[in-house]
């Protein structure tokens, strides 16, 4: 492996432009994970407008720290109010706000900060490794193989979203239609226009993003967030004890190689890595009644997983150009809008981009670590603002920005209309991510799949004569069918139980 890109990325973050960006990223990040509601993805959206100004290597440093800081600042309101900022951190509420009910606080956030400070930089160090290889290997993949690709990935995010895996697949579904609205890439023809010129040139990322997550999740968060939490004014002993470090070594160690693995599967992530981390810990203790009632291990395993997952899903975007969950995607319209497409390309054609970004989140866990505690009292101030302060004021930012982007009060309705769409899906148990993933991998299917049956003559049998996409084809189905078997698998026990047979 040739080195000389990796330091030269290093060279690129420690611009100051770029560290100031870091910085500023992480902070935003730590604040959007302290505020229930909100989340990266919907903050990456609110402020897209605002990366068309910068430059691209800059920007996408700002909201990997945003991503990632994101999963950290969510584990202050967890300890401390029992209340999750970001979802991710819902499991570290079990144990994190027992140990701070029990005068330990300082422990739990102490804990979570040197977990997730071990668990990103391992899943740095690793994501150094691995993504030049994959991208590598990547540079095989023609458009057969981007099209069970990008068909897998919508199908694993929609089968392990929140809201149900036939509600995701509608949404997946509703984004896969909405990304054909425009001229036909190929005969130029207008589909879905309506007549409207606006309409032409397909819809544009940046509208539906920030509808659906800004607009739609304050809309929500602000019918939601109703009772008042007070929370604690004093966080003592932040340092844990030789025998709290003792105990949670284990949990840290697996939780970072559990999260690493799981936040590079499409449809992984931060919050089934942090879940699965949690399970393991409390099915491999000895005394798995301590969970849910102060165990610091149910605080380190969960933290270290979600800030592991959350460095170790930049492979697939960056090194396949398929974003693995919701934020991802967002991200992913950054960089489109930057002018850049993310893929196995980007190593070669950009690798100030691609090492500036890795290595900066290297600078990016050790602000993590050295801001986290000084600034749990700014955090809880922040808690006390009503949300009906905080919301007209995001309200308000977020339809400047999406007019600034083209100058066009239609986009401004576009962000509207997508808004009460958010809003009405999050009320229907409809999650968002399936609808924007696919939405963005849209136009990848389309295009590829059209020249895939162009090379084969119109014959959809030639996925299978190609080794990669005949692999791939396989996983497909193998998830695509995996419900029906597990479903019909206890049938065909039945007859076989012993219990039942007669002598």
């Amino acid at each position: 492996m040739d080195v000389s890109p990796v330091l030269d990325g290093f060279a690129v973050v420690l611009e100051p432009v770029n560290l100031l960006y870091c910085l500023v990223g992480v902070l935003i990040g730590m604040l959007v994970g302290v505020l229930p509601g909100l989340g990266p993805a919907a903050t990456i959206a609110i402020l897209l407008p605002i990366t068309l100004g910068i430059e691209p290597v800059t920007a996408i440093i700002m909201v990997a720290g945003i991503f990632y800081g994101a999963q950290y600042g969510g584990t202050v309101t967890s300890v401390l109010l029992r209340l999750p900022g970001e979802a991710s951190s819902v499991v570290t509420v079990f144990d994190g706000h027992a140990l701070a009910r029990q005068g330990r606080a300082g422990t739990a956030l102490g804990i979570a900060a040197i977990g997730s400070f071990i668990g990103g930089t391992l899943s740095v160090i690793a994501l150094t490794l691995v993504a030049p290889v994959v991208a590598e290997f990547a540079l095989d993949f023609g458009p057969p193989e981007y099209t069970l690709l990008a068909l897998l990935g919508i199908l694993l995010v929609a089968t392990v979203s929140s809201g149900g895996k036939l509600k995701a697949l509608i949404a997946a579904a509703i984004g896969l239609l909405l990304a054909t609205v425009g001229r036909d890439g190929f005969t130029s023809t207008e589909r879905f226009t309506f007549g409207s010129l606006s309409l032409a040139d397909g819809l544009d990322f940046v509208p539906i993003a920030m509808g659906l997550f800004g607009l739609g999740e304050i809309l929500y968060t602000l019918e939601e967030r109703h009772r008042v939490v007070h929370a604690p004014t004093t966080v003592a002993n932040v340092w844990p004890s030789r025998t709290d470090l003792r105990q949670s070594s284990g949990a840290i160690g697996r939780g970072g190689v559990l999260g690493f693995l799981l936040g590079i599967l499409p449809g992984g992530g931060a919050v089934l890595a942090s879940l699965a981390a949690y399970a393991l810990e409390k099915r491999r203790s000895r005394h798995p009644e301590r969970f849910g009632h102060g165990a610091v291990e149910g605080v380190a395993a969960p933290e270290t997983a979600n800030n592991a997952a959350a460095t170790s899903s930049f492979i697939p975007l960056l090194s396949l150009g398929i974003p693995a969950n919701a934020t991802m995607a967002v991200i992913f319209g950054a960089l489109l809008i930057q002018g850049i497409t993310p893929g196995p390309q980007l190593v070669t054609e950009h690798p100030e981009l691609f090492w500036g970004v890795v290595n900066s989140m290297y600078l990016g866990n050790i602000l993590l670590l050295i801001m986290s505690i000084p600034l749990v009292g700014l955090f809880v101030r922040i808690l006390r603002i009503r949300p009906s302060i905080l919301a007209p004021i995001t309200v308000l930012i977020t339809l400047i920005g999406a007019y600034t982007v083209n100058n066009s009060v239609f986009d401004i309705g576009l962000v509207v209309f997508f808004g009460v769409i958010g809003y009405l899906m999050k009320k229907l148990g409809f999650d968002p991510g399936p609808l924007v993933l696919a939405f963005v991998l849209g136009s990848l299917l389309e295009t590829a799949l059209r020249r895939s049956l162009l090379m084969f003559d119109g014959d959809p049998g030639g996925f299978v004569t190609r080794p990669i996409s005949g692999t791939l084809l396989v996983l497909f189905l193998a998830v695509a069918l995996a419900p029906a078997v597990r479903t019909a698998w206890p049938n065909r026990k039945k007859p076989f139980d012993p219990s039942k047979e007669t002598v």
